[in-house]
């Protein structure tokens, strides 16, 4: 294996292994990081029941904190300086967050809280907001849903960058399910992009 596969490969291994490592994150695929509320697994949720205890929504939310770069031409790695190739600049770092929700609306049938199914159309609203350390908003999302099932699951973009190293922020978020309640809950984010400006300098690219 000639020297540039192989500082390419320890670029690849190193950012893969820098994903998980944001606070709080849990790994969903290789590179790939989020932080969940509740913490847990795929069916780890958060539940409520209305007053009358005859409907039950249950929620889930992640937080995609997704790195941005924009990358550069640079030279091989000593004795193979012609092979150059695009390499990610660690000046250009930035945060692209993104917001993910999952829902899950049960009805019981006749009995509270016994035999409960999951028909029917549902009408939820979601919305997530990003605070900074002076619980200042710094981005919002809001998305309505109609004619949606029971169980679901969809992303919203976040449609703003933040920049790197700014502090720790707050996300809140909720799911109402409109007629029986609202569902919130919160999560903290470190914005540090330390690991991967490191990752990126040129000698841990493998540069000349």
């Amino acid at each position: 294996m000639n020297r540039t596969r192989t500082a390419a490969l320890v670029l690849a291994a190193v950012t893969a292994a820098l994903a998980p490592a944001l606070s709080g994150a849990a790994t969903a695929a290789d590179g790939t990081a989020y932080l969940q509320d509740p913490s847990g697994g795929e069916k780890a949720m958060k539940s409520m029941w209305t007053k009358d205890d005859m409907h039950k929504v249950e929620a889930q939310f992640r937080f995609h904190p997704s790195i941005q770069y924009k990358t550069v031409l640079r030279r091989g790695p000593k004795g193979a300086e012609e092979y150059e190739r695009q390499a990610p600049d660690p000046k250009t770092l930035a945060w692209a967050p993104g917001y993910e929700f999952a829902w899950s609306v049960a009805d019981s049938q006749g009995v509270k809280k016994v035999l409960t199914t999951k028909d029917g159309k549902q009408v939820l609203v979601l919305r997530a907001v990003l605070r900074d350390a002076r619980r200042a908003e710094v981005a919002q999302v809001r998305q309505e849903l109609k004619d949606r099932p029971a169980t679901g699951r969809t992303k919203i973009p976040g449609g703003k960058r933040i920049k790197c190293d700014t502090g720790t922020y707050t996300v809140e978020w909720s799911v109402t399910r409109t007629g029986y309640g609202t569902l919130k809950g919160s999560l903290p984010w470190d914005s540090s992009c330390e690991q991967y400006r490191v990752a990126f300098t040129p000698q841990n690219q493998g540069a000349s």
